[in-house]
């Protein structure tokens, strides 16, 4: 059920922006939580490595949101319960 949730908050952009500049701003995220999170998504962006090519239009565009789901989730895993509750995560 969490899983659901989470990839319909992903796809919610009015909602995820938020959450997110939430979670970087918060004084109750360690640092070394939010470089991780922030180290681990410019790896991906940085050196993209696809599963599918991305020349096979819809399937190529699977992995790359599969890869976004799971970083989010694990920003989602390391955000403080109050910004969990604060966006109903």
């Amino acid at each position: 059920m969490k899983m659901w949730r989470r990839i319909r908050f992903l796809f919610n952009f009015r909602k995820s922006i938020p959450f997110l500049l939430s979670f970087f701003r918060s004084g109750e995220v360690r640092g070394a939580k939010k470089a991780g999170a922030l180290l681990f998504a410019m790896l991906y962006f940085l050196f993209p490595w696809d599963v599918i090519p991305d020349f096979l239009i819809f399937f190529g565009v699977i992995d790359d949101v599969t890869v976004l789901t799971f970083i989010l989730q694990r920003i989602v895993q390391m955000a403080p319960a109050s910004l969990k509750e604060e966006y109903k995560l």
